[in-house]
């Protein structure tokens, strides 16, 4: 075997300019598998970040009525909803994958949060127990966060995010201040902000509604002002961490069914579930499936052409080296040797060519990033697979002329001219 990779290196290497050509199908089919296939990879991964956000393992678990979130404000508080034990949160975190959990309570702003005269609508407020902030992967930025005293004492203290807080105090310093929540007054001790921020690339006014965060910012205070606030102790949703962006579906299912044991309900639709936005992305990367697919197909019509190159060439191969084969046989060499050698040339030289065709797909997948600012995403298993592909064609193409050059008979070949 040794023997004959020697040998077909050394023919490759004594037609260089034939080999290439050769191989130019093989190259320019294979470079267009890795860029394409690694062009849809990277915008599935795009798709996944502009949904959940770049490093964000969190899922969250709220009442649903049917497919819809169930609105406090709106349709008050629902009997037989118990509100969430520290029990079963520890339950929760005990889940697989999970990392950490919170339990808070949430709230559209609609002028119901002021400082002085400038009101804040279209905002979130929270009211939060003392590990959402680390659970959800915030950082102070100014100021402090929530401490134990906050919730012991019940204090009516408040932070911010940081739109929040341009939103209401436009450029000066809110730590110190007192805004209004629902005419409740609450001093600001801390701007927080995402430990690691992330943007969605938005290529469209499609993408635009879909993605893009439509606050004006969001409010915290802790949950043992909450009552307070609306006046009674209502369910709360579940936050929680986990330790990868592939596990958010399974747990926030096991964690719905957790606190659905809870519920004592007549009405069927009324029930927690998670924020499935891991299958959200899925379902929008499989819109376009069928394009990817068709492009795929496409490229892979120029490996078929370059398979037929191949053979065209070897059957010439043959040709040239017909009083070579006679002699070999003349001397005692089998049928299979013949067909090894000739089939391993083949492999070679398709195999060499899907090699190149990596490399040139992996540069042309860059240029296509630089270009179009699109996400590409190098897949390692679609280069190995493609390199094992080309070596596949070169020996179903090889075939035909190998098999041609083993049943030549010696006598003939020796007297070719």
């Amino acid at each position: 075997m040794l023997e004959n990779i020697r040998l077909s290196f050394q023919g490759l290497w004594s037609h260089k300019m034939r080999s290439f050509l050769t191989m130019l199908g093989i190259i320019i089919g294979i470079a267009a598998i890795i860029a394409i296939v690694s062009t849809i990879k990277g915008t599935n991964e795009q798709i996944k970040e502009n949904l959940i956000g770049s490093g964000e393992n969190t899922v969250n678990v709220q009442l649903y009525q049917g497919d819809y979130t169930y609105e406090m404000e709106y349709n008050g508080v629902p009997d037989g909803v118990p509100v969430i034990t520290e029990e079963r949160k520890e339950e929760m975190i005990a889940l697989d994958h999970v990392e950490g959990a919170s339990l808070y309570t949430a709230r559209d702003i609609y002028n119901t949060v002021y400082y002085q005269n400038t009101g804040m609508s279209g905002g979130r407020l929270y009211g939060i127990d003392q590990d959402y902030l680390s659970t959800c992967n915030y950082i102070i930025k100014k100021g402090r966060g929530f401490c134990g005293d906050d919730y012991k004492k019940f204090r009516n203290v408040a932070v911010m995010d940081e739109d929040s807080a341009e939103t209401l105090f436009q450029g000066t310093d809110p730590i110190g201040k007192t805004i209004e929540i629902q005419q409740q007054p609450f001093i600001v001790v801390g701007i927080i902000t995402k430990s690691s921020k992330f943007e969605p690339v938005i290529n469209s006014m499609e993408e635009y509604y879909t993605y893009a965060q439509r606050t004006s910012g969001v409010v915290y205070v802790p949950n043992t002002a909450w009552p307070m606030l609306y006046g009674y102790d209502e369910p709360q949703s579940l936050v929680l961490k986990l330790d990868s962006v592939d596990n958010m579906t399974k747990a926030g299912k096991e964690a719905s069914a957790l606190l659905n044991t809870d519920l004592n309900v007549s009405d069927d639709t009324l029930k927690y579930q998670a924020a499935d936005l891991l299958k959200q992305a899925e379902d929008i990367q499989k819109l376009s499936q069928s394009t990817n697919a068709m492009l795929v197909w496409i490229a892979g019509i120029s490996l078929l052409v370059g398979g037929i190159g191949v053979m065209n060439i070897m059957l010439v191969s043959v040709t040239e080296r017909t009083q070579e084969i006679g002699l070999k046989k003349a001397i005692g060499a089998r049928k299979s040797k013949i067909l090894g050698q000739f089939l391993t040339e083949a492999a070679v030289l398709t195999s060499l060519g899907g090699l190149i065709g990596v490399i040139v797909g992996v540069v042309l997948a860059e240029v296509i990033s630089r270009v179009s600012g699109t996400l590409v995403a190098i897949s390692i298993p679609a280069a190995v697979l493609a390199v094992v592909f080309s070596m596949v064609i070169g020996i179903l193409f090889g075939l035909l002329p190998s098999y041609k050059a083993a049943n030549l008979n010696p006598i003939d070949a020796l007297r070719h001219e």
